[in-house]
């Protein structure tokens, strides 16, 4: 199939994912269950697109592609997957019902149908990634390979350290500021945005024979402004400030909102 025919697919597609995601909260009352369907939606949507393109040479690039967004969407989904079946609600999306009231499920639904539209703008990203022409692998291919480790590694961690904090009955009502931290106020949010830094690296081409490949600098900056500035720092923090009060206070005095630096004295 050639590209703009995938990319219509794979748009229907997670509209349908999310649709699902929407029909999974309204039956369990979890809203963790959207962003489960989105994390395996857009991994799962990105890889076949790639696979049935048509338009794409087979290079060791576009397996390089499939490979990272494979363990990203395992990841990340699997993390969220875990916390969904323990029953642990996402703070964020319980205000949203809260304040929306009687409209909560219309708006839910639409909501979430953004979140796919989000989505699409990735799956564009990864596919002009494994599309790039040029078979053999160069630097800042290897390059953004490294970096999506990190990444994988750092967003793992800082939901183990702040899990394991959560856990301690001897922590209850304080505030996680150990380890990433400490150095954070976000530090996994800081970690999935750097991931989709890597496909930028994967597709520019610095000799200006691929100009598409600048295209995905739409991923970090969509999951910038996505997660800084409207669905995940504020809710997030709008949260703690009414939970924990002056010690979150304390904290974000102390702690980088977003990217990671010494906290302050």
């Amino acid at each position: 199939m050639t590209a703009p025919v995938i990319l219509i697919i794979a748009a229907v597609a997670l509209c349908v994912v999310m649709g699902c995601a929407f029909l999974a909260l309204r039956l369990t009352g979890n809203s963790g269950w959207a962003d489960t369907f989105w994390s395996f939606g857009v991994g799962a949507i990105g890889i076949l697109s790639i696979l049935f393109s048509d338009d794409m040479v087979s290079s060791s690039r576009k397996w390089l592609v499939i490979i990272l967004l494979a363990l990203w969407s395992l990841r990340l989904g699997g993390h969220i997957l875990l916390r969904t079946l323990n029953s642990e609600d996402d703070p964020r999306y319980a205000r949203l019902r809260r304040e929306w009231g009687p409209a909560a499920n219309s708006r839910m639904f639409f909501f979430l149908q953004s979140q796919a539209f989000a989505g699409i703008l990735l799956v564009i990203s990864v596919y002009i990634a494994a599309a790039r022409p040029d078979i053999d692998l160069e630097f800042p291919d290897y390059l953004g390979f490294v970096l999506m480790l990190i990444a994988l590694a750092g967003e793992a961690i800082a939901d183990w350290q702040l899990k394991r904090f959560s856990r301690n009955p001897a922590n209850r009502g304080k505030i996680c500021d150990t380890g990433l931290w400490r150095w954070s106020r976000h530090p996994n949010y800081f970690f999935e945005w750097l991931g989709w830094v890597s496909y930028v690296l994967i597709a520019a081409d610095f000799d200006g024979d691929y100009v598409h490949g600048w295209l995905t600098l739409a991923a970090p900056v969509l999951m910038y402004i996505l997660l800084r500035h409207t669905s995940g720092v504020p809710p997030l923090e709008e949260h703690m400030l009414a939970t924990r009060g002056q010690a979150f206070r304390d904290y974000q005095q102390r702690t980088s909102i977003f990217f990671p630096m010494p906290p302050q004295k």
